[in-house]
């Protein structure tokens, strides 16, 4: 390790370097694939005529989409470069209409209003960055104002059946492009005016579970923005859990566990598409309900469960159509779905789970020249453009998420460790070390495949066994310790308080409390399953 940590080459980019983040790894190919991440990410943060610097979708794409660089991808690079999150979150709100609908996009040519295309929740995003970096109550207030206006709008304009849930009047409403959910839908709202249906189409508007998902998780994150500025919050909850039940009531079948469109005529567009993991992702449904979706469908290699995981249409659909070589939603894999996946899952603590989906994409990502929207769900083969950002973060996320440093937004920082996987034709595991540095603290995170070793400011700090996450505070000092395998992880673990004989079960989190460490129950580990 020694070795790895004086060949370690830092990103050729000035300011990823200023961020204190540096990644190695005995892999030449894996790092080299870590540093273009980097580069071209940067190609993908540029101003536009009208704004300062955003982060762009990338590729193909010329500009910052709501649905995914104004919302996820950002959430994830404002763990890296916090200043750039707050212009991109900011310029939503500075080009807010003045009847309340945010822009769905911006581009060099200005903000455009012709549909809706919600799929991550911002206020979730934007709630993340401000507890993560600064809690600053300027711009908290005025995201805060921005999309309560935007909260109204969709209760005027989207809610014309009067169910509470929120409408879909067009393909590009969800961004589910070519997808067979929306088969004879026309792709933009009637005259591209977000607030009208096409008047002769004989199933609009939509019923829509995952634009209704996205309220609701809006308006519980709403609630706590509310709170922290002291205005008031209940009235939030309660939209927020009547958006649930309408949900419910108007989206979920209880016996195929799946949501689903319903359209004018009151009949449920059966199409199974990973509208059901944007629904999770927006927290919908307790612990036995995502343990449940998991079995039934997430981790079902008939449905969901690719080998290159997480198609966009159920592998089972006639439907179903893997061709990855244009921006389509009915088969292939798309990156999109995939970094949105982990809040699903981590929200559960089904961690381990996570990481099954993750390692075949890592190593398909690894194997690439290119950073593309979709690829093939069976061979991992890349599709669709390239230097798209959200799979330039994808590989970011996945390896400090695996096997990095993350900053966390409740104040804790994961340590965890995994390695990079090869499981294409052969099976190597490499050694990595990842540095970051945090409120002054350098943190240097080395593992050599069977045992991890934390570093602060060049002294070691913690020890620990592969296949497990430490969590500690911000200091470094130890909270927290998370099975992150199949099997129980066993092992000494080794902190500045004292040692551990650790035995730790897959998704087990045991706590620091008195000198010892005290388990907690556990989700129960879900296993792929094969049949329909």
């Amino acid at each position: 390790m020694a070795r790895l940590r004086q060949r370690r080459t830092l990103p050729v980019v000035e300011q990823w370097r200023a961020s204190g983040t540096a990644f190695a790894c005995t892999s030449e190919r894996i790092e080299a694939r870590y540093d273009k991440a980097v580069r071209e990410l940067f190609d993908c943060i540029k101003p536009t005529e009208v704004t300062a610097p955003l982060l762009h979708e990338g590729g193909v794409y010329h500009g910052c989409w709501l649905e995914s660089t104004g919302t996820i991808n950002t959430e994830l690079l404002a763990r890296f470069l916090p200043h750039i999150a707050t212009t991109t979150y900011s310029a939503f709100a500075d080009f807010q209409r003045e009847d309340g609908l945010i822009p769905y996009k911006i581009t060099a040519a200005g903000a455009a209003f012709a549909q809706v295309q919600l799929v991550s929740p911002l206020a979730r995003c934007v709630w993340h960055h401000y507890r993560l970096n600064g809690r600053d109550r300027a711009f908290l207030g005025k995201m805060y104002a921005a999309m309560s206006r935007y909260d109204d709008w969709l209760v005027r304009f989207r809610n014309t059946r009067g169910t509470s849930g929120v409408e879909a009047f067009c393909t590009y409403d969800t961004g589910h492009d070519l997808s067979a959910r929306f088969w004879h839908v026309p792709d933009s709202p009637f005259n591209n005016d977000a607030r009208t249906v096409h008047p002769d189409n004989p199933i609009l508007p939509f019923i829509a579970p995952d634009l209704t998902a996205n309220v609701a998780c809006q308006r519980f994150h709403l609630a706590q923005i509310a709170e922290e500025l002291g205005e008031p919050f209940e009235p939030w909850r309660q939209k927020a859990e009547a958006s649930v039940r309408a949900l419910f009531e108007q989206c979920f079948d209880a016996k195929d566990f799946f949501f689903y469109d319903r359209d004018r005529n009151g009949q449920l567009v059966r199409v199974q598409s990973d509208v059901l993991l944007r629904v999770l992702a927006c927290e919908i449904g307790d612990g036995a309900f995502f343990a449940q979706a998991l079995e039934r469908y997430l981790l079902n290699t008939r449905k969901f469960f690719s080998k290159y995981p997480f198609t966009s249409i159920a592998l089972d659909d006639p439907r179903f159509d893997p061709n990855f070589g244009q921006n389509s939603w009915s088969g292939p894999s798309n990156f999109l779905s995939i970094i949105r996946a982990a809040h699903a899952f981590e929200h559960h603590g089904h961690h381990v789970e996570l990481s099954w989906a993750q390692k075949p994409i890592l190593a398909a990502l690894f194997d690439m020249e290119t950073f593309p929207q979709t690829l093939s769900p069976f061979t991992g083969a890349p599709g669709y453009t390239e230097s798209y950002s959200p799979s330039i973060l994808c590989l970011l996320d996945f390896m400090e998420r695996r096997s990095g440093i993350l900053p966390r937004p409740d104040g804790t920082l994961w340590f965890t460790g995994l390695v990079p996987e090869e499981v294409i034709h052969k099976d190597v595991r490499h050694q990595t070390a990842y540095s970051r540095e945090i409120d002054g603290l350098n943190f240097e995170l080395l593992n050599d495949g069977s045992n991890v070793t934390i570093l602060r400011d060049g002294q070691e700090h913690i020890r620990f066994p592969y296949g497990v996450r430490v969590t500690t505070d911000r200091l470094g000092t130890p909270t927290a310790v998370t099975g992150l395998v199949s099997r129980t992880a066993t092992g000494t673990l080794q902190t500045p308080s004292g040692r551990y004989e650790l035995s730790v079960g897959p998704n087990e989190v045991q706590s620091f409390a008195d000198g010892s460490l005290i388990p907690s129950s556990a989700p129960k580990l879900v296993f792929p399953t094969y049949g329909s």
